[in-house]
């Protein structure tokens, strides 16, 4: 939030400049090293080119540049490394910073709600609270307890009716008689008509044909 408002702290500018900066040189050697390979590869070439003419000395003089390139090229990855090597120092150093500074504003926060809050006010609200606690404890079993006819009523008096009661209803349910199970009326079952055999079927068909 307060970055926001009153923008990045010098240092974490300056790390982030550097490391752009870091990063734009990164890319160039990146680039030179291309184009030094690319030469490289050339003369390797050339140097094939002139073995096949059969000048031996002008090939000697591609592969020497070869190697002058190669030199070159070994030289720029030690930069990157170095470079790279660099950054990652950096961006540790930048996390460090910004830890510190959180932590830092925390304990800060923290300072400040400790100091808003005073031991003695927090002693003293609890104080109140179980006051407040305790009188309504006490409001509650005020209005629970029974005024006028009902205070005078003996609560031995009322279990003692209150047995007897279920005692009488106990009883009158073991004194009803208990329904016997109904049997269901069995169906007469009628026997199964003979099934007949395929010659009387036959005889049957006939003898109806007959009577029309």
């Amino acid at each position: 939030m307060m970055n926001r408002l009153f923008g990045k702290p010098k240092h974490e500018g300056n790390a982030l400049q550097t490391l752009d900066k870091l990063n734009e040189t990164l890319e160039m050697l990146e680039k030179k090293e291309k184009v030094l390979l690319k030469k490289a590869g050339q003369e390797v070439e050339k140097a094939k080119e002139y073995t096949r003419a059969k000048n031996k000395r002008a090939a000697i003089q591609c592969l020497k540049r070869k190697r002058l390139y190669e030199q070159q090229v070994e030289q720029l990855g030690n930069f990157q490394l170095r470079i790279h090597d660099q950054m990652i120092m950096l961006e540790g150093a930048k996390a460090t910073t910004e830890t510190v500074e959180a932590l830092r504003s925390g304990a800060s926060a923290m300072k400040a709600m400790q100091k808003a809050t005073n031991i003695d006010d927090v002693d003293k609200t609890m104080d109140e609270i179980n006051e407040q606690t305790e009188n309504m404890k006490q409001i509650q079993e005020a209005l629970s307890t029974p005024i006028g006819a009902a205070a005078d009523f003996d609560e031995d008096e009322l279990e003692a009716e209150l047995e007897e009661l279920e005692g009488a209803e106990l009883e009158e349910q073991l004194l009803q008689p208990t329904p016997m199970p109904s049997v269901p009326g069995r169906q007469p079952v009628r026997p199964a008509a003979p099934k007949r055999t395929a010659e009387e079927e036959e005889l049957a068909a006939l003898q109806a044909e007959m009577a029309l």
